[in-house]
């Protein structure tokens, strides 16, 4: 059973289509990691599933309730999201921050219980920020703004957390804090992720720690290669794509297979890759 399921579809700004026939799944306990260059639909994508975006043509499933029939609700009880912006407007708590998230679950005038609060509280302390419950959200730094709306999501209760460059402006630490968390996340919870990323390293980290790990390359609009990491991810697809050559480097610790990529040029000028093939 598919926890999201995408069918065929389309959405333009005006005359600027921006996406063009896209079809994926993702499972439970599934990492789907969106990997593409600027500007080629990511973030589109995800506001389509979201909700913010209408598409024009196609189908949006999440546990087989088509997406278009649910209230604003109902799909913040199915979907979690986690901006790469910063979301640092007023000067809440952490705790009111994460308390946030269980917004869908309180009536219109309704402020949290006692079971939200203690929801909030655990999920701050699964991403170690428990310490952090009556600091103001605005005086974080930007590592630790990412894990409190993790916890955000986690206290939402979905089955499925989409995530938007969720390391973006970070440094090496806490990059490898918040991949650690989202991996710690799945696990522990069993939910399904779908996550925008410019890193392809992010989703070979995954696979070589046993992850259930797919990879859909984006250009254009579309999904050309999708499937594992070791499968989609190989220099031939990175120069159709990004048109740069990269050299793909495998270290073995034990079982474990430690993969990752690194760009060393541009492509020659006259060549023009095709998309990558499936």
């Amino acid at each position: 059973m598919s926890v999201l399921q995408v069918e065929k579809l389309t959405f333009a700004y005006g005359e600027n289509q921006v996406l063009r026939g896209i079809d994926f799944q993702v499972g439970p306990g599934e990492i789907f990691c969106i990997f593409g260059t600027n500007g080629c639909g990511k973030t589109t994508l995800l506001d389509c599933i979201l909700g913010l975006n209408t598409p024009d043509c196609g189908r949006i499933a999440i546990n087989r309730n088509p997406a278009k029939a649910l209230s604003p609700a109902m799909t913040a009880r199915q979907v979690a999201y986690v901006s790469q912006k910063s979301d640092r407007t007023f000067p809440y708590t952490v705790l009111e921050i994460v308390l946030m998230g269980r917004t869908a679950y309180t009536g219109l005038f309704s402020s949290p219980g006692k079971a939200d609060v203690e929801m909030a509280e655990a999920a701050l302390e699964s991403v170690g920020m428990q310490d952090f419950s009556r600091r103001i959200f605005t005086r974080l730094s930007g590592g630790e703004t990412q894990l409190v709306k993790i916890a955000r999501a986690l206290a939402q209760e979905t089955p499925l957390i989409l995530f938007d460059e969720p390391t973006t402006h970070l440094d090496f630490r806490h990059e490898l804090n918040i991949i650690q968390h989202i991996m710690k996340v799945v696990r522990e919870k069993g939910v399904s992720v779908v996550m925008a990323t410019h890193a392809p390293n992010h989703a070979f980290f995954f696979e070589s720690h046993g992850m259930p790990t797919r990879v859909a390359l984006m250009q254009d609009g579309r999904f050309g290669a999708i499937g594992t990491p070791s499968e989609v991810l190989t220099p031939t697809n990175m120069a159709k794509v990004f048109k740069v050559v990269t050299k793909r480097f495998n270290n073995e610790e034990g079982d474990m297979l430690h993969q990752f990529l690194m760009p060393v040029d541009f492509c020659e000028p006259h060549e023009d890759p095709n998309p990558p093939q499936p």
